[in-house]
């Protein structure tokens, strides 16, 4: 038997417009009501799934550019996820939910009080997606500009108040005792009194102690001073990174040193590889469309422009393609690692737009390493060398939370996974905390 990990999946559009640009549109779900993700997400857990990330974006962006972001809902609109969860954990009962959450949106003791609310009412299946985003700082009242490293700091503070307002309850302040008539013992409730660089609140928090711990942590951050932040805080790290043993290893070698320089055990974070697959019936069939993709029409073309003009918050499709990019273009608000990956190694002085975003249409093969085209049983060995070779905690699948989505990529490899003992065939019990805890 080989070694089982954990699976999750990711939503990378986040709560927004599913299906729209797909054909699955005329299932005619509506994306705004929650039986579409309630059923998807019970799709998930039946296959065994572990977790379910929510992404989200708070913000339409830069306001002289937010058609770019909404003319083909690349960018938005969005729906708040952590209202979507109560919906989630209603029409489930292992399977953990963690929708993304930003320290600029929530008042720490806001926060914690409806975070423990959401945890007891989940069974502890609620896990927190934290990110530090900042450009959507303006729409939260009078707050500073921040530097990268300065949000992360922003953030430990904000989810170290949490952790104070959370432990407000004292070991015993809880008595629940009919026999004695009482229910709980003040005198063993601190009164937090929080004072720091970003926040001030007091305490003590006005809900009840957690049964199996509070929610679960979830960090993206990939930065030096995020693998610092995920080493001190997380539980399970979204991780992105060539998907070869050596790159694998050498990712979780650094999230687990930045665990040991914060006092934790490397063996607190699960460390869970985001990948997007492209599954198809046959090898023939995974080779004609890499062979495709190498030569995108113009159709095509214009569609990956309006994709990245949503990301980069700057109309690509008004330029000439066949003329080279000029960087003057971007304003000061553009992600440089955006524009770093729109450029993939070419020097824009002399490539033409067109080739740029070719280069984003290319696809790959699972069983060559160059991609993630392949068919159900490639990508179980790809999945399964990962954890034999490289010792990976598990994967993220990525992609929408539809039925369609959702069974297009988990018909024929959760069967295989499940017959080669990589994936789970049942919950031992307990919240999310302890499905991690599991193996």
């Amino acid at each position: 038997m080989s070694k089982l990990q954990h699976f999750g999946w990711f939503l990378a559009r986040g709560f927004g417009p599913h299906g729209w640009g797909h054909p699955y549109l005329d299932w005619n779900y509506r994306w705004t009501e929650p039986k579409l993700y309630q059923q998807a997400i019970r799709e998930l857990e039946q296959a065994g799934f572990d977790l379910l990330i929510i992404e989200d974006a708070p913000s339409l962006g830069n306001a002289s550019t937010i058609d770019l972001r909404v003319r083909q809902a690349f960018g938005g609109p969005k729906l708040d996820p952590l209202l979507l969860a109560p919906y989630l954990f209603a029409a489930t009962s292992n399977i953990g939910v963690a929708p993304t959450v930003n320290p600029a949106a929530y008042l720490p003791y806001t926060a914690a009080r409806q975070f423990a609310t959401l945890q007891h009412l989940s069974s502890d299946r609620l896990a927190l997606n934290v990110v530090t985003d900042t450009g959507s700082a303006r729409h939260f009242g009078d707050q500073p500009a921040l530097s990268h490293d300065a949000a992360y700091d922003r953030a430990e503070e904000w989810l170290s108040g949490l952790r104070e307002l959370w432990g407000s309850w004292g070991e015993g302040a809880l008595v629940a005792d009919p026999a004695k008539g009482r229910y709980a013992d003040g005198s063993k409730l601190t009164a937090v009194q929080h004072r720091g660089e970003y926040f001030a609140f007091d305490g003590p928090l006005n809900t009840i102690p957690f049964s199996d711990g509070e929610p679960v942590i979830v960090s993206p951050g990939g930065s030096g001073r995020g693998l610092g932040f995920a080493g001190a805080n997380s539980d399970v790290q979204l991780a992105l990174a060539p998907l070869d043993v050596e790159s694998i290893r050498s990712y979780r070698a650094r999230i687990h040193e930045a665990a040991i320089a914060r006092g934790r055990n490397p063996s607190d974070i699960t460390i869970m590889f985001a990948i997007q697959p492209v599954l198809v019936s046959s090898a023939e069939e995974a080779d004609r469309l890499v062979a495709a993709s190498a030569h995108p029409d113009d159709a095509a073309i214009l569609t990956i422009a309006e994709r990245q003009s949503s990301d980069l918050e700057t109309d690509l499709t008004a330029l000439d393609f066949d003329k080279p990019l000029d960087l003057g273009i971007f304003g000061d608000h553009v992600s440089q690692g955006s524009i770093k990956r729109l450029l993939g190694g070419f020097d824009p002085a002399t490539t033409p737009v067109r080739t740029l975003l070719a280069k984003q249409a290319r696809l790959g093969r699972i069983s060559d390493g160059t991609g993630f085209v392949g068919t159900a049983g490639e990508l179980a060995d790809l999945i399964e060398n990962l954890g034999e070779s490289a010792d990976n905690d598990g994967v993220l699948l990525w992609g929408d939370l539809h039925p369609v989505t959702v069974h297009r990529v988990l018909d024929e490899l959760v069967p295989i996974l499940r017959r080669r003992g990589v994936l789970r065939t049942e919950f031992g019990g307990g919240g999310l905390r302890a499905n991690l805890r599991d193996f």
